[in-house]
């Protein structure tokens, strides 16, 4: 294993340096579920969660967390996202969630799409727990993630291509 790019000489936790890179396309696809009831699916088909629109409030909500992701993770690089795609839908039973975050950076992107589905995902909870307190967020993963030197990663095949 070679060294951390997140550990300083000292064993601190630090920023990594991305200064000498050249800034690529870079785009990350994440996606997770909410395991959910049968009655709050059928709420959610018939659009009449108490809170209102669950899927169009979780995408909106997946959508603004990317752009804030450096202000909730650490040592994330302030990123110009250039877009940031959620995408919810009802697979009973679970709402499921995909996000894909695109930017042109010396650094990824797949803590912003994985951001927007945690939050996403939260928000599924959020707005649905009067009905369901039961739910289980479940399978928040980094499907994809592509730009920089290692090209197209798909970390659940788990190799570069």
């Amino acid at each position: 294993m070679g060294k951390l790019s997140h550990i300083d000489a000292a064993g601190r936790a630090k920023m990594v340096d991305v200064s000498e890179k050249v800034p690529t396309v870079r785009r990350a696809i994440a996606e997770g579920r909410v395991r959910i009831s049968d009655e709050l699916a059928a709420q959610i088909e018939s659009q009449t969660v108490a809170k209102g629109n669950l899927l169009d409030v979780a995408r909106i909500a997946g959508i603004q967390a990317a752009k804030r992701t450096d202000e909730l993770i650490p040592l994330c690089h302030t990123l110009p996202l250039e877009n940031v795609q959620v995408e919810a839908w009802l697979d009973r039973p679970f709402v499921r969630l995909r996000a894909t975050a695109t930017v042109t950076a010396k650094t990824g992107v797949e803590m912003e799409a994985l951001t927007a589905v945690a939050i996403a995902a939260l928000t599924v909870v959020d707005m649905g727990k009067a009905v369901d307190p039961a739910m289980v967020i479940e399978e928040i993963r980094l499907i994809e993630k592509s730009g920089g030197r290692r090209g197209v990663v798909r970390p659940h095949e788990g190799k570069a291509q």
